[in-house]
């Protein structure tokens, strides 16, 4: 049939009609779309560039709108009571298209929903805000909704209409601040971004905080996406938490994906990764931040999307069978978040809708001095819902085992890195910032309930009171606990690394820092990390640390390990140390594998400390003595912590029924004959198991072949007492005969 003369409908108050065309209106569904009045039904659209618009209605019948300016169109179509189902036919200069009218619908977000959003309490924030494939009225296209409160209006802008956002303003849903629109016919792969209107005025072209999925840098647009993917590892989720983390054999392997081997993507990483760390004995990866980030010289750690795995490597999906593939080769997946700080992009998160939204309103609470980024309002409820929404996002969507939680300490305290009159101090005239310290309790207690087998990691460079403390447990700080599953030990590192930095001749007077650590090793649960941070920014590689000749400085780095493994807490290493590459960590190169082809000269260096990597975790994950009383004092005893002269310490660690493992770790480059050492006296031989002296590892070959017989001579306080011989630069386990 043809279409008919259009009838005029009437025409829009000037005033609302000059909002909708702004972008300012609140209710764009007032406007346009289908409505009753009287003589029939009123169909008006807002299509810029159009040159003509027709609605198509039941049985074929057709109703061009007529031309209103400014890309309005609009008829009022006689004699219908009720409105019926229509599609728009929009013809252009150069193509004609037929839609279904967004402005049909009713709103996609139930109440439900936006209760719990206003609350701060929706713990699935990601199912409600951002982009989502959906059916809604029997029709499929994608619900837009994004958390906009101090916006004068919003609209959606994408490669579906050309990046002109005028034809798609969305509506505010009353005091949540959330706008929503449905978008007919918009699918899975769509680009997209909000256009807001700020309260001066003025637009912003932004990304969508919530967005799952993005355009690979420098590219910012967000991009609808729907998981297809299908999970294998129902037995390793099942069997995850089966065990306390700190009572189980935590031994980490941290790297940076994208570098890690240059160019390969998510799923090529997927083939080679997980027989790597089986290959080397690690039970744990931890990657560098995965959440999407403009620049990579940031290695991940200014984030911009904290809901999208980065594009640069693939697809959320093929994020997703990376971490299947790990799981199915039986290693846990630990990933960095960081809800400490955000960049200041234009077209991020900075003042979101014109005003500080995410970021806290006064410049002293919100501008980090050191990163020149923002930190986020935990005070805010939205703000922290964000969060710990996107905290329980990665474990439960990605599988993620475990959250290694960034710059704990920057959150923690007002002053961080501020200088007097640069912070503002709580209402208690302190400088502990009480609204991070309740986002933090929020996060952990939540994630730890909807995601069993999770554990989270605090990186926390202070002594603060209780970080792996339960929530509802208040220390003498008189906060509670913060409830993390552990802690980065970064007083260990700090004063271990210092000692081992010394010449042998000078450790004697620094014999302390090998062995404070274990003043304070129970008051939390702990891991030993030597991180990416420890091998950048001209602080050297591992190896380079070390002093002395090529020879010395891989046995001390290779004895270090030795004591590392040995030492109550767990341990995390980051790429590149388990060979002992000798240059700085570069994201760009990632790290040096040439050292380990065989047509490099000194191949054998290399991989002889890779293969001590490989036996430490070996050894380790076979013996609980090493792993199981961690975080108790009874799992540890000094045999000599004194032995400042001999640059020599000597210790027990306990698994559950008392059975022992000694270590004893001589850092002078001495052979040490004849050394006797007190041991317990219900063992009559003692034999190796373990010495970072072996040949094979490079080392000068000086090991204990035959057990060492326990003597009656009374020794370090003991009954009985053992003489053994102390390979140089060396660590030695051995365990009762």
């Amino acid at each position: 049939m043809t279409a008919k003369t259009p009838r005029t409908a009437p025409p829009l108050d000037p005033g609302e009609r000059a909002r909708l065309l702004a972008g300012e209106h609140h209710d764009p569904h007032a406007l346009l779309g289908a409505h009753p009045v009287k003589g029939g039904i009123v169909l008006r659209t807002l299509r810029p560039w159009a040159r003509s618009v027709t609605a198509v209605l039941p049985k074929g019948r057709t109703v061009a709108l007529h031309d209103d300016g400014d890309g309005l169109f609009s008829v009022l179509v006689p004699l219908l009571r009720k409105v019926p189902a229509y599609q728009l036919r929009v013809a252009y200069e150069d193509a004609e298209t037929t839609v279904r009218d967004p402005y049909r619908h009713l709103p996609s977000l139930g109440e439900l929903d936006l209760h719990l959003i206003g609350e701060g309490r929706h713990e699935e924030l990601w199912t409600a805000l951002g982009s989502r494939v959906t059916e809604h009225e029997g029709v499929t296209g994608t619900r837009f909704a994004v958390w906009a409160p101090n916006a004068r209006g919003v609209r959606v802008t994408g490669d579906f209409t050309h990046w002109d956002g005028t034809a798609l303003p969305m509506r505010s849903l009353g005091s949540t601040g959330v706008w929503e629109l449905f978008v007919p016919g918009v699918g899975e792969g769509a680009a997209y971004k909000y256009d807001i209107t700020r309260p001066d005025g003025t637009h912003t072209v932004r990304a969508d905080p919530m967005a799952r999925r993005t355009e690979c840098p420098p590219r910012t647009a967000s991009i609808v996406t729907a998981s297809q993917y299908t999970w294998g590892d129902a037995a390793w989720m099942e069997r995850r938490g089966a065990r306390a983390p700190h009572e189980a054999p935590i031994s980490v392997y941290e790297l940076h994906l994208a570098s890690w081997r240059p160019g390969l993507s998510y799923r090529e990483l997927a083939v080679e990764l997980p027989a790597y760390l089986l290959d080397l004995g690690f039970t744990h990866v931890e990657f560098m931040p995965v959440s999407e980030h403009p620049f990579g010289g940031s290695w991940g750690y200014q984030v911009t999307g904290f809901y999208a795995p980065t594009a640069r490597l693939g697809t959320p999906d093929d994020f997703r069978f990376l971490v299947d593939s790990l799981h199915r080769a039986g290693i846990s997946v630990l990933m960095d978040w960081v809800p400490a700080h955000f960049p200041k992009d234009e077209w991020a998160l900075a003042e979101f809708d014109g005003r500080p939204l995410y970021e806290h309103p006064d410049p002293r609470r919100s501008h980090h001095p050191d990163w020149g980024t923002l930190e986020f309002d935990y005070g805010r409820k939205e703000v922290r819902n964000f969060l710990v929404a996107n905290a329980v996002y990665w474990c439960q969507e990605f599988h993620i085992d475990g959250l290694r939680v960034d710059a704990v300490a920057s959150m923690l305290y007002l002053d961080y890195s501020r200088e007097y009159g640069e912070w503002l101090p709580n209402a208690h005239g302190g400088r502990e910032n009480p609204d991070a310290v309740a986002f933090l309790q929020e996060m952990n207690a939540t994630v730890y309930r909807r995601c069993p087998g999770i554990v989270t990691f605090a990186e926390e460079s202070t002594a603060w009171d209780g970080v792996t403390r339960a929530t509802d447990q208040t220390g003498p700080g008189g906060f509670g606990g913060l409830g993390f599953g552990m802690k980065w030990n970064m007083g260990w590192m700090h004063d271990s690394l210092q000692y081992m930095e010394k010449e042998s001749v000078h450790r004697k007077y620094h014999h302390h820092e090998l062995t404070f650590s274990m003043v304070y090793a129970y008051s939390e649960n702990y891991i030993l990390p030597i991180s990416h941070d420890e091998v950048v920014h001209g602080k050297r590689a591992l190896v380079s640390k070390m002093p002395g000749d090529w020879w010395q400085r891989r046995a001390n780095h290779r004895a270090y390990l030795g004591f590392m493994w040995a030492h109550p807490g767990k341990q995390l290493l980051f790429m590149g140390q388990e060979f002992a590459q000798g240059s700085e960590w570069s994201a760009d190169t990632g790290p040096d594998w040439w050292l380990l082809d065989p047509e490099y000269g000194a191949e054998a260096d290399h991989r002889g400390v890779r293969d001590l990597v490989r036996d430490l975790n070996r050894v380790y994950t076979a013996t609980p003595s090493l792993w199981e009383r961690d975080t108790v004092p009874e799992g540890f005893e000094w045999i000599t912590g004194d032995a400042a002269d001999d640059n020599v310490i000597a210790f027990l660690r306990y698994d559950g029924l008392g059975s022992p493992l000694l270590a004893v770790c001589n850092f002078s480059p001495v052979v040490r004959h004849d050394y006797r050492l007190g041991v317990p006296d219900a063992f009559a031989a003692w034999g190796e198991v373990l010495n970072t002296d072996a040949a094979r590892y490079g080392g000068s070959d000086v090991v204990g072949t035959d057990p060492v017989k326990t003597e009656s001579v009374p020794w370090h306080g003991r009954a009985a007492s053992l003489r053994t011989t102390l390979p140089p630069l060396a660590t030695v386990w051995l365990r009762p005969a």
